[in-house]
Parts: structure tokens; sequence; C-alpha cells
């Protein structure tokens, strides 16, 4: 039986006072009071030991949770799930509880690599939401495994198609884009030089990539003529 009050007793005795005050500045919007204080490394082997215990099915099923850090041990504990149905269903059911960019940018489930197909349009799903970080979530998952061999043309569209006015998205579709020129140059190229994107997303995508250590020197000249 899953006790709350004493896993989060648990979760204040890895708190880093120091450690609050720095992240809660990288967090605008987040209320201080809703963060412990805990490095990833440690919550991140916490969660793995918790994980395995009964109780971690019955934290899954308390929504919303108290505390940023539960948030971040939740997603960590749905991202080990192997099974692909049940995952997908747990991050579906955990997606409108994201509030920030940390929760939102924690890995992928692995599992989600072998079912790229089935993925596919639940991330076009995702990216449609209108939802800032089902939105964001949805472009992070196109980054991670539909850059390689999996790439298609028409993928970049899902992120370069999208509008927003928050800063979290057009962050994360610089952030793709700016990835997408490093492992896709030829079919990305042509959204900065035809001038596709909205101003910030262009130019943000191409100080990103510029910056990037997987763009050559000859890329990153030809990027800089194009601001």
């Amino acid at each position: 039986m899953l006790d709350i009050e004493k896993l989060e007793e648990q979760l204040f005795e890895m708190q880093d006072l120091k450690y609050r005050d720095f992240h809660s500045k990288l967090l605008p919007g987040i209320d201080k009071e809703t963060l412990i204080g805990i490095r990833t490394p440690m919550l991140r082997k916490f969660a793995k030991e918790f994980a395995k215990t009964p109780e971690a099915e019955e934290f899954l099923q308390v929504l919303p949770h108290r505390y940023y850090e539960e948030n971040n041990m939740h997603m960590m504990i749905v991202t080990g799930i192997k099974d692909y149905e049940t995952c997908l269903a747990e991050v579906k059911k955990f997606l409108p509880y994201i509030n920030n960019w940390a929760t939102c940018d924690l890995p992928a489930p692995k599992c989600f690599a072998k079912h790229r197909e089935e993925l596919l349009p639940e991330i076009r799903s995702w990216i449609a939401s209108g939802e800032i970080y089902t939105i964001r979530y949805g472009i992070g998952l196109l980054m991670s495994f539909y850059l390689d061999e999996a790439f298609e043309p028409e993928y970049l569209e899902l992120a370069a198609g999208v509008r927003s006015e928050e800063y979290y998205v057009n962050m994360m579709i610089a952030w793709y884009l700016a990835t997408a020129l490093a492992k896709q140059w030829e079919a990305t190229i042509p959204y900065l030089e035809e001038r596709r994107l909205p101003e910030w997303v262009h130019r943000k995508t191409i100080q990103k990539a510029v910056e990037s250590y997987r763009i050559t020197p000859e890329q990153k000249v030809y990027l800089k003529s194009l601001r």
C-alpha cells in the first residue's frame, strides 16, 4: 500500500537546498515551494529502485503530484516500462500533467524505438494538441527516433509547420531543426534558404546549428549568411 507521506519523507532526505535554489532559476513559472531539490542522478537511482516495488504502480495513479521531483520520478518510471502498449497508455495519461521543460525532456521510453510506425500517429496527434508540453514532447520524439534510418522528409513539416507564441514550443522546434541540419542537411536546409519558418525560429535554428559540433565549419559559414 502506497504511503505518499512516507515517500515524500524519503525524497526530502535527498534534498540539496543549494541545488534547489540553482535549479529553480531554470524553471520560471514553477513555484519554488514545489521543488524539493534533488540532483537528477540521485533521483534516477531512487526511481529505478522504487519502480521494482508494488507501490510504483499505485504511485502512477496518484495525479496530480505535489512536487516537481515526483513528476520527474513518474516520467522515469514510465520510461522504464518495457511493454509498448502499457508504456504508451501511461505516457498519454501523464502528458496533461507536465508543466515544465525539464520533466518533458527526460529520456524517451526505449520501447518506443521498436514501434516507430505505430507511434507516429500518436506523435502527430500530440503535435497538433495545442498543449505546450504535449507539443514539445511530440517534437522531442521526432528528434529522438526519426532523424536517422527512420527519417522521411515529410516529418520535418510536422515540426516546422507548428505556429506558436510559446517559448518552450518554439525552442524545441529550433532544437529539432538544428539537429535535423546535422543529420539530414539536404532535406532541412531549404527551410532556412526559403525562409519558411517564423523569424524567431529561423534565427534560433541557425544559432543552435552554428553552436553544434556536428555541423561542419563550411556549413556554419553558409548558415550565418542566411541570418
